[in-house]
């Protein structure tokens, strides 16, 4: 079982300008609550209490301010790495190397909501890696993954010219401890990033790597629009009703304490 997870918060989301201009995508409203919540609830629902949130040194009090001690006293502990520029998504696992320390680790992004409950895959998972594909319309935006005829992945690339397949790799990763080593030893692509695709294909060449398909909504709130669609979808799904008692109640706790210093000031 998965005892440690990440949560990538940086970034500057500059598609959102001007929203993200005063505070962090991840902190933008999806339907009744900030994104960053529904990430997080992927992990807590899995039996995750021991949390790395990376995130952008300017917004950290932000994060801070909202997140710090939210879930504490319910026994969860989150603890927060400022990534001072983003160097792609594998850079995580070279912050969070001290978190990790000798456990496997989920990591998720934070802009990313899913309708389905992984929590059976992070509970039971043991080594190697495990990620989660979905069937897109657009695969030559995202990483994607080629199956064979067993529906056993055979190949993994990053945004490809060409067709492989119509199914994008999306942003909830499961690995055991040597993803840091792994990390450490990747090359920055043409873009000068350390793809995540490069893990992927670490441990696909070890035959290490599973690949589990999924039906139910994937929602990456990177636009206006998808921002938008996201808050819908939560909305008529009820995906907002489906939290794991310790963050919602963490949620409605502060809420009130908030609705009373703010009575206080009146």
């Amino acid at each position: 079982m998965i005892k440690k997870g990440i949560i990538l918060a940086g970034g500057t989301a500059t598609r959102l300008f001007p929203l993200t201009a005063t505070t962090s995508k991840q902190l933008l409203p999806v339907y009744d609550r900030q994104m960053i919540f529904y990430p997080l609830n992927t992990l807590v629902k899995a039996g995750i209490r021991d949390i790395l949130m990376i995130v952008s040194p300017e917004y950290s009090g932000q994060f801070l301010n909202l997140l710090g001690s939210l879930l504490k006293k319910r026994g969860a502990r989150i603890v927060f790495e400022a990534q001072k520029i983003p160097r792609g998504l594998s850079e995580a696992f070279i912050l969070g190397e001290k978190f990790i320390g000798s456990d496997s680790v989920a990591m998720i992004l934070g802009d990313n909501i899913f309708e389905d409950d992984f929590s059976r895959q992070i509970k039971s998972f043991k080594s190697g890696g495990h990620v989660f594909a979905k069937k897109v319309p657009d695969p030559e935006r995202f990483g994607v993954v080629q199956f064979d005829k067993n529906g056993k992945a055979v190949k993994i690339v990053e945004k490809p010219v060409r067709w492989i397949s119509d199914y994008a790799l999306t942003g909830l990763y499961l690995y055991d401890k040597r993803v840091v080593e792994a990390a450490k030893k990747l090359k920055p692509s043409e873009r000068g990033e350390l793809e995540i695709v490069d893990l992927h294909n670490f441990y696909l060449k070890k035959k290490e790597l599973e690949v589990s398909v999924f039906e139910g909504e994937w929602l990456d709130a990177g636009t206006v629009d998808s921002l938008l669609a996201a808050g819908n979808v939560v909305k008529e799904k009820g995906l907002y009703k489906n939290f794991h008692p310790l963050v919602e109640e963490s949620i409605i706790e502060f809420n009130s304490e908030l609705k009373e210093i703010a009575k206080k000031r009146l």
